[in-house]
């Protein structure tokens, strides 16, 4: 038989016991589809979004990415549909999730999946549904989206405080999940204010500084969890082999909060005044380019973690999908600054960047399908 977590309600945190479930005779089941399964959605539809940001990006690229939106769009249908059935029929596991350490802070990948489908629709699916179809869509995605990412936000790590029992050295980069979930709607929001009426003035500016207030918010908490993950590296090493994949998930609030400031900025001609706008522009160079190092940096480290563990026997998990959202948001991080400085440099970056994303994605969809198929030898 084949036992994979990967397809399991989560991936275990550091410190917290294992929900891992074996793949019987029937492959995947029901049981086994937790908010992680989101990350599905997320990974997928970075690809298409990531692709058609880069500066210059050829048709045939656009064309492929329209075709990744469309599997992000069906895969997003299949999951929502998975986990409304385990409320149903698992009701006591699904809200034990809830209460689980190692399974509560996946909830914020359903925001994610929206916001990201949904910013997928105007950049991608306006050849796919038209134009009309497509903004509606991403407004409603994104609408639910940024109410569900500022729930989890607040209600994950009220869990933490008041349910959850985690110890002194248990601090793992999958707690940035439900937090970074309000940057991805900062980052993705700014697209929706050319679409508001040119003399809504009030509607302008109150979408783009909300997207701010996000940025700010989800960056703050970043900033107070970033030290205890570091500090938990050096004071008990290197993360289970099985969990070193999810080193790559601090890279998504740096990269998307670069996406977001560049993407503020682009927005505020017309929706703020003038010298703001300037100001927001400065602030996308001046601001992203120091995280975008770092961002290369811990890149580097988690590469380096992660080729220790390939050689320890890691195999397959579902923690391969944090190679993919997280590094898809360095890719629009970079061509945001690419567009903003014009540096070949940095287009080269995001470039490479894209290139490392795609066959990330290929391999973590191609282990997600083997695992979720699995018989008996």
């Amino acid at each position: 038989m084949a036992v994979v977590s990967a397809p399991s309600p989560s991936l275990s945190a550091p410190g917290a016991p294992s929900p891992s479930v074996p793949v019987g005779r029937r492959g995947l089941t029901l049981r086994q589809v937790g908010p992680n399964w989101y990350a599905t959605v997320m990974g997928t539809a970075i690809v298409g979004n990531a692709g058609v940001a880069l500066p210059g990006s050829p048709p045939w690229l656009r064309d492929a990415c329209s075709v990744v939106w469309v599997l992000s769009v069906v895969l997003l249908a299949g999951v929502l549909g998975a986990r409304a059935l385990r409320w149903i029929r698992h009701p006591a596991a699904a809200r034990g999730d809830l209460l689980d350490p190692a399974v509560a802070p996946f909830f914020g990948c359903l925001p994610m999946a929206l916001l990201a489908v949904g910013a997928g629709a105007l950049s991608c699916g306006r050849t796919v549904i038209g134009e009309p179809a497509a903004t509606g869509l991403d407004a409603v995605l994104w609408g639910a989206g940024s109410v569900l990412a500022l729930l989890v936000a607040a209600g994950v790590p009220y869990l933490m405080v008041t349910r959850h029992r985690i110890g002194a050295d248990d601090a793992s980069p999958v707690w940035l999940l439900p937090i970074v979930a309000p940057m991805v709607a900062a980052a993705l929001g700014p697209a929706l204010v050319a679409h508001l009426p040119a003399g809504d003035v009030q509607g302008r500016e109150a979408l783009l500084l909300g997207c701010l207030a996000m940025f700010g918010m989800s960056l703050l908490a970043t900033l107070t969890l970033l030290p205890l993950v570091w500090g938990r590296l050096l004071r008990t090493g290197p993360l289970p082999v099985a969990l070193t994949p999810a080193l790559f998930l601090v890279l998504g609030p740096l990269g998307q909060s670069t996406t977001a400031a560049g993407n503020v900025a682009d927005a505020a001609p017309g929706s703020v005044p003038g010298p703001y706008a300037a100001a927001l522009r400065g602030f996308a160079v001046l601001y992203g380019v120091p995280v975008m190092g770092f961002a290369l940096l811990w890149l580097a480290i988690a590469l380096a973690l992660v080729v220790r563990a390939a050689r320890n026997g890691m195999g397959f998990s579902m923690t391969w999908w944090a190679f993919t959202f997280p590094v898809g948001t360095c890719v629009t991080g970079a061509a945001g600054l690419a567009r903003h400085t014009g540096l070949h440099a940095l287009t080269w970056l995001a470039v490479a960047l894209y290139a490392a994303l795609a066959a990330a994605w290929l391999a973590a969809a191609a282990g997600t399908v083997r695992a979720s198929v699995a018989r008996p030898a």
